[in-house]
Formats: structure tokens, sequence, C-alpha cells
């Protein structure tokens, strides 16, 4: 099976938490998966499209973004291997994207058949009804990050900003040293400030010794 090769991502999802290799394998066949790979810069979705399926990263990295009338960008989510995304728009009646979803680097993207992951098959596959409780975690965590960034935003300053997405990677890494998954133009596209402005407070930052940085390495002292 060409996606085999993806096993040792699989097996680490929280969607295929529990689950054995060779039942793996067996669930997807059952759920129907297909293979999407994608170039840098590569639309996955465009906003205004309906999911029929439950797409799942396993190489790569994408950006939930939206970009208003004149071309202001906003990332509303990074999403990472072993990531699920779009789980929102499954279910019927649910509309369409609201964002679009974009490779910001050469990636690959499973997709499982919507219908198949949430209904009980008629094979009764055992690991068939964990899959779907593991979804309903997945959904949960993901709603929990985006309350994440809900308190990011909630901030008043660029500052405050900062200290509040920098402290959460720093207890996501459990380590002062980390790097983000963001340039400076994705960190103010994600946090929505200025990129002048964020750059100069992080120059500010860090010539009061709260914090160094290099590229998108950061050490918060």
């Amino acid at each position: 099976m060409k996606l085999k090769k993806y096993l040792n991502v699989l097996k680490r999802t929280k969607l295929f938490s529990g689950i054995g290799e060779d039942e793996i394998l067996g669930m997807l066949s059952c759920l129907q998966a297909k293979k999407l790979e994608l170039k840098k810069g590569d639309y996955v979705y465009r906003a205004g499209e309906h999911l029929s399926c439950v797409p799942l990263l396993v190489e790569g990295r994408l950006h939930i973004q939206k970009d208003d009338f004149w071309g202001n960008r906003s990332i509303i989510n990074v999403i990472g291997v072993g990531e699920l995304f779009g789980e929102s728009y499954i279910a019927p009646d649910s509309g369409p994207l609201l964002n679009d979803v974009v490779a910001a680097e050469d990636s690959v993207v499973i997709c499982l058949d919507a219908n198949r992951v949430i209904t009980t098959c008629s094979n009764a596959c055992r690991f068939h009804q964990m899959v779907v409780q593991n979804l309903f975690y997945e959904v949960s965590e993901r709603n929990r990050r985006l309350v994440q960034k809900l308190g990011h935003m909630a901030q008043r300053t660029t500052r405050e900003k900062l200290i509040s997405y920098l402290s959460e990677q720093s207890q996501k890494h459990k380590s002062a040293s980390f790097e983000i998954p963001l340039n400076r133009q994705q960190l103010a596209d994600f946090l929505s400030v200025d990129r002048s402005a964020m750059s100069n407070e992080l120059c500010k930052m860090r010539d009061e010794g709260l914090l160094t940085f290099n590229k998108n390495s950061f050490e918060l002292l």
C-alpha cells in the first residue's frame, strides 16, 4: 500500500491512538484513504469549498489563513505533522470553509472519507469506534488550542501578545529555549500585529534582557 510509508507518523497521531500498525492499514482501506501531495504555496482548500473528507497531515506544514479585501493576511492556525484540520466542517449542513488552507512547505495530506469516519461500517471493525472516539478527543484538543490563541489575541499591546505567545511556546517545549514554526511575517499575521512594530518590540525586549532570538529560535531569560 502506498500509504504504508507513513505508518510511523499515523501510529503517533491522536486519531489512531491505541491502534496497531496492521489495524491502521486495515482502517485506511476501510476509510478509503487517499494521498494528496502539495508543493509549497499550493492551496489544499479554498474558502467556500465543502469538505467531504477528514484531512490528516503526514508530511510538511500547513497554514489556515484568511485574506481580507485589501490583501491583509491573518494566520488562523498552523497545522503540524500528525494533526487533523477542517474537522469542524464534516458534519452535515456544517457549511463551506471560512478560510484557506495553504501548504507552508512541501506537504502530504491523507484524506479519509468523512461519512465512513463518523459512521460505523457494515463490517463492524472493532477499531472503528476507537477512531470515532479519538476524533472527538482531537476536536476537543483543537478547541483548546483556539482558546489559547484567543488568549494571545485578547492582550492589549504587541508586547503583551508576544509575551503570551512565547510563554505558551516555552511551556509547550518544556524549555526556555525553543523554535517556533513561524517566520517574522507569519508571526505578525498570527498575532494580528504590524510586522515592523513587532520587530521593534522584540528588539526592545532583547535590549531589556527579557529574551534573545535568532530567526525563529528564542530563549526566554
